[in-house]
């Protein structure tokens, strides 16, 4: 029954974190037309640190980390923050969104790739069956956008395999650190967005002041939702589920985004896109389903 409960808990966990970062693709397509979009991750990101270290002191849990542990730290902030967030938001200069979401999310193939020879989990022939339905199913969904990638768009496309292939390493071989949940995510928060928000004010010259109140409300959104309450939430699955399992489970952000997208911004659905999401639910149901 604790199995059982911790992966319920887990569960529900990945669900809010496809929610909150699926939501955030149309927020964060209507906010770049405002602001750019390395100053808008870091500055939502360094906030969201701010807030939840505020929140930590409330609680009563230190802030300080021990020394020994600052390697593994910095390690995690570059690939669970800064590689996974900036890689694939400066991939967008070279890729149209459907391009950057489509390889960006073969995160799990990775995931479930390195889990083998580096934790011994061998994948199982649910698992593959799955992860291909997924896979397919996004191909399906982002296949119109045109996925021919030709000289000019390499940058973006090693970029968003970057953001990928790393943030899936990380899945596989970092362990939760021996620190309280919020200090951990309030520090790799910092230590992730902190370098988008200087280079955002280096070299992309913002103007925040021409912000609309909507602008303003999706800042707010993304820096509470997809930058504080979904990482906490993301790191707590990772206690709770396999790497391979949690990182599957990511593949509903898309299908949350096209959703989204197609409610809020009006962008079309159409058969195609149905089947595509009908093909994803089916593989993430299929890895999901407890044997």
């Amino acid at each position: 029954m604790p199995a059982l409960k911790s992966r319920t808990i887990g569960l529900l966990c990945l669900l809010v974190t496809a929610i909150g970062w699926g939501m955030n693709w149309p927020a964060m397509k209507f906010l770049l037309t405002q602001l750019p979009p390395l100053f808008a991750r870091g500055s939502a990101g360094v906030t969201a640190a701010i807030a939840l270290a505020l929140l930590a002191r409330r609680r009563g849990e230190a802030l300080t980390v021990p020394r020994p542990l600052w390697g593994r730290l910095a390690l995690a902030a570059f690939i669970n923050v800064f590689a996974w967030m900036g890689f694939s938001t400066l991939a967008l200069r070279w890729l149209a969104a459907g391009q950057a979401a489509l390889l960006v999310y073969t995160m799990p193939l990775w995931a479930t790739l390195l889990a083998w020879p580096l934790l011994g989990q061998r994948p199982s022939a649910r698992n593959l069956a799955g992860l291909a339905l997924c896979l397919g199913g996004l191909l399906a969904l982002f296949g119109g956008s045109g996925l021919a990638l030709g000289i000019e768009r390499l940058p973006g496309a090693l970029l968003t395999l970057g953001a990928a292939f790393l943030f899936a390493l990380g899945t596989v071989t970092q362990g939760p650190l021996a620190l309280p949940p919020l200090t951990a995510v309030v520090w790799q928060l910092a230590l992730g967005c902190a370098p988008m928000l200087l280079f955002g004010l280096l070299f992309e010259h913002p103007h925040p002041g021409a912000l609309t109140p909507l602008g303003w409300g999706l800042m707010a959104y993304m820096t509470a939702v997809p930058m504080a309450i979904c990482y906490l939430a993301w790191f707590a699955a990772l206690r709770r589920l396999p790497p391979a399992t949690a990182s599957m489970a990511t593949l509903a952000t898309p299908v949350v985004g096209v959703l989204a997208a197609a409610l809020i911004l009006g962008e079309p659905l159409a058969l195609k896109e149905a089947l595509g999401l009908a093909v994803v639910i089916g593989g993430l149901a299929l890895v999901l389903r407890k044997a």
